[in-house]
């Protein structure tokens, strides 16, 4: 006689594993706008079965939303940013954006490279950063691929012609997120060119674990695994010497709230940037596979983002220049220390520091940069 509750037990096991299925990270495409000249926008969303979303925009490969959960499973998003095209017409603020063709700041825009003299353009004062003018942050870039989970991922490419912004050779360029069911975000930046040229990516997300738009990000906790940083003068450039951090305010070694020391007035790094805007040296040399370079707590919403990187360098970023005439998602103003950013890239002016290593890429060579950004929850109080 055939047993009656076979049937039974099988559906109660077909039951108990349709959770793993549902986890699967979807990739939903959309429009997010049109640029100036009528070309779509294209945006795709990433998310997955615990609440943890990212969505992607085409115009500079960028981050416009990072939505996970707090201590109490209540969803925000912590990346700052805009709803419409407008916002990130109207300003230039580098919100989530992909960064280069040299991310960070290079001393006057100039760099000689195999006996020839490149002038790029300017648009820091002096200096020319994350690109100049025209960076990869200003350029439509166009889908290629989108995949479904368990890892879902998008795929972004752009050609920067030779010359642009002052850069020589062609270079051929693919950023690709992916989500995963650990609440990790990976970013992975490659480029390859057809002549030699310098090459830093870098992503400029501005993060606020309470939420953009929630108000200061200054309380929220930082650990740096770095012993020195690289100084800078007067126009944010590397002086080439490298300064320990012990006894200084930029010891980040043990987690302390970002605001902790950043109105030090005895600091000429931090007068001079208005909070922090320097480079961590994380290491001297680019790393096998990636290793913790950041920590941030929040005490209040309870999120952690722990962020690892192959990169020989962290440029942190306080959220100096908000000045409260930007208005985001959620309709309130950022102000000054709303947010910090943390780029994983090579050290600033490198290509005039023979003594930060080489940017150089050459023929037939890959540059690659990943980071991975993972999101979780302390679970306890403050």
């Amino acid at each position: 006689m055939k047993n009656p509750h076979r049937h039974l037990m099988l559906s109660l096991a077909c039951a108990l594993l349709l959770p793993s299925a549902a986890l699967a990270t979807t990739a939903t495409r959309s429009s997010f706008g049109s640029m100036p000249d009528g070309s779509k926008v294209e945006a795709v969303k990433l998310q997955n079965g615990h609440g943890t979303s990212v969505t992607v925009i085409a115009y500079g490969a960028r981050v416009q939303s990072l939505i996970t959960p707090d201590r109490n499973g209540k969803l925000a998003d912590v990346a700052l940013g805009y709803n419409t095209m407008d916002g990130y017409l109207s300003k230039r603020q580098f919100f989530g954006a992909t960064v280069g063709r040299f991310a960070n700041r290079i001393d006057k825009g100039q760099f000689t490279l195999d006996g020839v003299h490149h002038q790029l353009t300017l648009n820091d004062g002096p200096n020319s950063l994350h690109g100049g003018i025209g960076g990869l942050d200003t350029r439509l870039w166009k889908v290629t691929s989108v995949k479904q989970g368990p890892t879902a991922s998008v795929t972004l490419s752009d050609v920067s012609p030779d010359g642009d912004q002052g850069y020589p050779g062609r270079l051929s360029l693919t950023v690709t997120y992916s989500l995963d069911e650990d609440n990790q975000l990976t970013i992975d930046h490659r480029a390859t060119t057809d002549k030699t040229t310098i090459v830093n990516l870098s992503n400029h997300t501005y993060w606020n674990l309470n939420g953009e738009g929630s108000g200061t990000a200054m309380d929220q906790r930082l650990m740096i695994p770095a012993d020195e940083i690289t100084p800078v003068d007067d126009t944010l450039i590397p002086t080439g010497a490298f300064l320990a951090v012990a006894g200084t305010p930029y010891d980040f070694r043990q987690a302390k709230a970002i605001g902790k020391d950043v109105r030090d007035g005895h600091s000429h790094q931090l007068m001079t940037g208005k909070g922090y805007d320097m480079n961590w040296v994380i290491s001297h040399a680019k790393s096998a596979k990636p290793r913790l370079v950041a920590q941030v707590e929040s005490p209040d919403s309870g999120r952690v983002l722990r962020l690892y990187s192959d990169q020989p360098g962290l440029q942190f970023y306080s959220g100096n220049f908000l000045d409260g005439t930007t208005v985001g998602k959620s309709g309130h103003a950022y102000r000054q220390g709303d947010a910090f950013v943390l780029e994983p890239q090579l050290f600033p002016d490198t290509p005039n520091h023979p003594e930060f290593g080489s940017a150089v890429l050459k023929p037939g060579q890959v540059y690659e940069n990943r980071m991975v950004y993972r999101f979780s929850t302390d679970k306890g109080g403050k």
